[in-house]
């Protein structure tokens, strides 16, 4: 909990989201809980981004099917004991009544038992479902040197995209000071160092403890209030002049290369998902996950180093610009930019391009899978192609996104 000869810090991760937009992959479970890269869960960039940062203490709101977030963070996330130091999923106790979170605010007022306990002089808030890098220990560093009550991480968009975020602008010669704060504007102001770009909110934030807690006890007593941290409380601190932004560009993480340097990827529908895993199989990945320097940490597993076999010329087991999990054999057929997660088996004579296997998928012989997202635990039958036809894959009961993407649901059965 103690910061490095700092105060003392307790991150609060808000992970109830629902995720409608991911479905079907939110169909069985709450999305922070969705794999991510083969290995991962989207949950384990916001933890690994607050253990790196020297963070050690965090809780997890949860609320919507966290059965499967709850079990692995129970598996992948244990800290240390003799040092008091832990990950804690915590799930909507009403505390305040009988009703569950009503907002990411409402999640924090009911859970104000959490903050009274451990007595931080500083709390750390963060989402759970973005793919990112950052050193929450710099940010903290400004928002202690500017005298903020609150500092609300930003990254740069384009102006075009400004629609699509909460828009931070600027106070008018007074450094990172919050002027206002706007949800998706439709007449956006350009920054003044960079007049097409804007600053978009992270969805992370830093708050005096005494701050936070006055505010969302004063948010729970207005029944006009959505009780969102982005949309209520953030603009109660803009008000009182008490609001920063921390500008994202200024976060040095250390292995970072110009090519990955300020990436984040809000991965809140089929398509983001999908782009950010290709993200990943570039050949000079726009996101690194072989920065070794800042860690994603995640559960190991049991499973054995991937295979391929066959070599002769009538069927090649090889896979070319893509990642491959443990447990993966790859047998007489070829992968091509794709993302295999543990224990996927893919038969002789297959094709699997642009691709994400999940957990224990099984593809059979001769089948064809093309821009697809097939989740764990289905078995293609020999013979089949997703991804080729579209008509075909709506008629048996897939997701086709407007831009192509097919998506299987979690222990589908298809029939051959």
């Amino acid at each position: 909990m103690a910061r490095r000869g700092g105060p003392s810090v307790l991150a609060i991760v808000l992970a109830g989201g629902e995720g409608k937009r991911l479905m079907p992959l939110t169909a069985d479970r709450a999305k922070p809980a969705v794999p991510f890269g083969g290995i991962y869960r989207l949950i384990d960039f916001a933890l690994s981004n607050l253990v790196n940062s020297g963070f050690l203490r965090m809780v997890v709101l949860t609320q919507y099917k966290s059965h499967s977030l709850d079990r692995h963070i129970a598996k992948a996330w244990r800290m240390s004991t003799m040092l008091g130091n832990y990950v804690a999923p915590v799930p909507a106790q009403q505390r305040r009544g009988k009703q569950w979170f009503s907002g990411s605010a409402d999640a924090i007022y009911q859970s104000l038992n959490l903050i009274y306990d451990e007595k931080p002089e500083i709390v750390v808030v963060v989402g759970a479902d973005h793919v990112y890098r950052m050193d929450f220990d710099q940010m903290i560093d400004q928002h202690m040197q500017s005298g903020a009550r609150a500092s609300v991480a930003a990254i740069r968009q384009p102006i075009e995209l400004a629609d699509q975020f909460g828009v931070i602008e600027l106070a008018e010669g007074q450094g990172s000071k919050i002027g206002a704060f706007r949800e998706k504007p439709s007449d956006p102001v350009g920054l003044a160092d960079s007049p097409h770009e804007v600053l978009a909110s992270m969805g992370n934030y830093v708050f005096d403890t005494d701050a936070l807690i006055e505010a969302v006890i004063a948010d729970a007593e207005d029944d006009n209030s959505k009780h969102d941290m982005g949309g209520n409380i953030i603009p109660s601190f803009v008000e009182r002049g008490e609001a920063h932004a921390y500008d994202f560009r200024d976060n040095d993480i250390p292995g970072t290369t110009d090519r990955d340097r300020g990436y984040w990827r809000d991965v809140g529908t089929i398509d983001s998902f999908y782009d950010s895993h290709m993200d990943l199989v570039s050949i000079h990945p726009i996101f690194n996950l072989y920065n070794y320097a800042w860690p994603i940490l995640t559960s190991g597993t049991n499973y054995p180093p991937a295979k391929f076999v066959h070599g002769g010329s009538d069927r090649s087991g090889m896979a070319t610009g893509s990642m491959v999990s443990p447990g993966c054999i790859v047998s007489g057929s070829v992968i091509g930019n794709s993302v295999l997660a543990n224990n996927v088996k893919v038969h002789s004579f297959a094709q699997v391009d642009d691709a994400i296997l999940m957990d224990n998928v099984d593809i059979g012989r001769h089948c064809r899978i093309q821009r697809a997202i097939i989740d764990k635990d289905v078995h293609v039958p020999d013979g089949a192609s997703i991804g080729l036809n579209h008509e075909e894959d709506l008629a048996r009961g897939f997701t086709v996104t407007e831009s192509g993407i097919t998506v299987v649901g979690k222990g589908t059965v298809i029939k051959p």
